[in-house]
């Protein structure tokens, strides 16, 4: 049977179809790939932010010596980032000596939160105890 007639030196209309098709395919992965890893770095990015605006909010909050008040505060960041505040008394101890101290313990928690896009949120949450002595009732 004779075989069917093949030019030289071309290819078949097939063989090129198959080909851009192949491309094509792999194209399309690698750009799914590309999109993935920008949205990877946007995402790692924002955390970033949240976490150094919650580390700000602590620290503006004091250590020692501090007046902590029981409770929640709320407020907006900019940026599309809204904080939280919970501050809340875990206990208390009593330092014996001339005149003796009373140090108090709280639990204080930050939590930054931004909107993801497609109607999700994130959120980043620092948590830390935190010291204050007690307001003497004696001048």
């Amino acid at each position: 049977m004779p075989e069917p007639h093949r030019p030289e030196g071309g290819f078949l209309l097939l063989e090129v179809l198959v080909a851009f098709v192949i491309a094509a395919l792999a194209l399309a992965v690698l750009f799914r790939g590309a999109v993935a890893g920008l949205r990877a770095t946007d995402i790692a990015g924002r955390y970033e932010q949240a976490v150094a605006r919650a580390r700000s909010h602590l620290d503006a909050l004091g250590g020692r010596a501090s007046h902590f008040v029981p409770g929640v505060a709320t407020g907006d960041d900019g940026s599309g980032f809204r904080w939280e505040t919970h501050t809340t008394p875990v206990g208390s101890l009593t330092i014996a000596g001339p005149p003796p101290e009373r140090i108090l313990l709280y639990r204080v928690s930050v939590t930054e939160s931004w909107s993801a896009g497609h109607g999700t949120r994130r959120e980043v949450q620092l948590t830390t105890a935190r010291l204050e002595e007690e307001a003497s009732a004696t001048p």
